[in-house]
């Protein structure tokens, strides 16, 4: 959908119910009082239908078993935790099992069967994997308290301008595309310290002061508790995709099918083979390129850091 969509049926929404929804005067955009009633009304509208619909469906039938998802650490860190929390409350017969690694990791886990399905960023179709799109997460421009710019609710592009920053590892393809973006916007930063995961760089922030862009999720507790801000850059504006990657033809189970549904927010299309859907799978050549455009280059160099941490089976890599 495009912009100028999007803005005609805000404002047919806004008619309809008599009420302007919106505060167009501030950067980014957020809602009004009248808003927030309607956005938390609908909201929970949606939910008591959602649960009614998974009350019709599971009416006669007892999920058991086993649920096995591959993520990487970042999505699992942000969202399992409330995702396991809930499906446990629904479906007590099923056990869940967590795997975490990078996102190389979870596909090779996925093709190999060692998981039902995996969840990662810039998920894209191949020979052997097929995938379905769950979310665009926003990246937020994150800085420590006592970073000199902590004090201000909004920066410009000049604002960045050398500005030496906390960033993720060139070799990930979030930091490819982080870097595109900052060219395009005219932003030259200093990335003089690396890391290939997004936990290590929000330790990395809150210990030294510093500055850098993170995925929204990654950064909910600490902007909530006051040791990291978030300020908005209207120059530079970037969601990372998110979504659920299948091995191709793998018959997936009542217990998965569910907890992907219960992700997604709506049933996700099985066909009679209890397979992936047609109808529901993305083309193939989904993600971004993997190399920054030629031109001018994004500073930075220096520091990498690979941490790894233990999760149920085994230690395994903890990426972005």
């Amino acid at each position: 959908m495009t912009q100028s969509a999007v803005s005609q049926s805000i404002q047919q929404l806004e008619e309809a119910v008599g009420a302007v929804l919106i505060d167009r005067s501030k950067r980014p955009l957020i809602l009004t009082d009248a808003g927030e009633v309607y956005f938390r009304g609908v909201r929970g509208v949606l939910r008591d239908y959602q649960e009614l619909e998974r009350q019709v469906r599971s009416r006669g039938t007892r999920l058991d078993g086993e649920v096995r998802i591959g993520t990487i650490y970042s999505v699992g860190l942000s969202y399992m935790p409330d995702a396991t929390a809930e499906f446990s409350r629904r479906h007590e017969g099923v056990q869940v099992r967590l795997e975490y690694g990078h996102s190389e990791r979870v596909v090779d886990m996925v093709q190999a069967g060692e998981v039902d399905f995996g969840l990662v960023s810039f998920p894209k179709n191949t020979k052997q994997i097929e995938h379905v799109v769950w979310q665009n997460e926003p990246m937020r421009l994150v800085c420590s308290k006592r970073h000199p710019l902590a004090a201000q609710t909004e920066v410009t592009a000049g604002d960045l301008t050398g500005v030496r920053m906390v960033g993720f590892s060139r070799s990930l393809l979030l930091r490819t595309e982080i870097d595109r973006l900052l060219i395009r916007a005219g932003i030259d930063v200093d990335f003089n310290i690396e890391f290939d995961n997004a936990d290590s760089m929000v330790r990395a922030i809150e210990a030294n002061g510093g500055i850098g862009f993170l995925p929204q999720s990654v950064v909910r507790r600490e902007t909530a508790e006051g040791s990291l801000r978030m300020i908005a850059c209207p120059a530079f504006h970037m969601t990372r995709p998110l979504g659920f990657i299948f091995r191709r033809s793998a018959k997936l189970s009542p217990a998965s099918v569910e907890f992907v549904s219960l992700l997604l927010g709506r049933p996700l299309p099985i066909d009679s083979r209890g397979r992936l859907a047609s109808a529901n799978k993305t083309p193939t050549g989904g993600g971004l390129p993997a190399t920054t455009p030629a031109g001018r280059r994004v500073s930075g160099q220096k520091t990498k850091s690979s941490d790894t941490k233990s999760q149920g089976h085994g230690t395994t890599s903890v990426v972005a």
